[in-house]
């Protein structure tokens, strides 16, 4: 027993001392984080708004942002989705809509961990252009019936992306 000891305690307070440095690195960068998101999430709703919108803002109460036009009309809408059977996890996209809240107008990724090369196609102008001027209830890939065509070797990917649209426009 007496041979246990001290190793045990030495062991306890390099774990402790680990543990403090660790939460002081967690303190010190939660803000910046937190402010580089918000900034992120803020250009993502700019970028999918549809053409002609000069004023964003975030509606009283919903999940959503409502653009306007310059004299104040509603032009569209954006707003979070997310996907957590993502091959690599959670997928999460700013999505624009048109002012009938049901057509897509675009995407940006907000948040998503697929596999490089292949999944992260997610982010090409040649997939997410699939989903503009469509119906954000009918998009479904081509193996499901639906008429996206589906990143070569990610169709997992590519189902996550739909489904998270299709969030998206459950919260408008």
């Amino acid at each position: 027993m007496k041979k246990i000891l001290p190793p045990v305690i030495s062991l306890t307070v390099i774990a402790g001392v680990c543990a403090a440095i660790l939460a002081g690195v967690n303190a010190t960068t939660k803000g910046p984080i937190a402010e580089m998101r918000a900034k992120k999430e803020t250009e993502a709703v700019k970028a999918v708004m549809p053409a002609g919108v000069v004023e964003v803002a975030k509606e009283d109460g919903g999940d959503f942002f409502v653009g306007r036009g310059a004299d104040g009309e509603t032009l569209g809408f954006a707003a979070k989705g997310v996907d957590m059977k993502g091959y690599g996890g959670e997928i999460e996209l700013m999505v624009g809509f048109e002012k009938d809240r049901k057509t897509v107008v675009c995407y940006r990724t907000l948040a998503a961990a697929e596999t490089p090369g292949l999944g992260m196609k997610l982010k090409t102008k040649e997939f997410s252009g699939q989903f503009e001027g469509r119906a954000a209830s009918s998009l479904a890939v081509e193996k499901d019936g639906g008429e996206i065509k589906a990143i070569t070797s990610a169709t997992i990917t590519s189902r996550s992306v739909c489904r998270a649209i299709g969030d998206a426009a459950a919260k408008l």
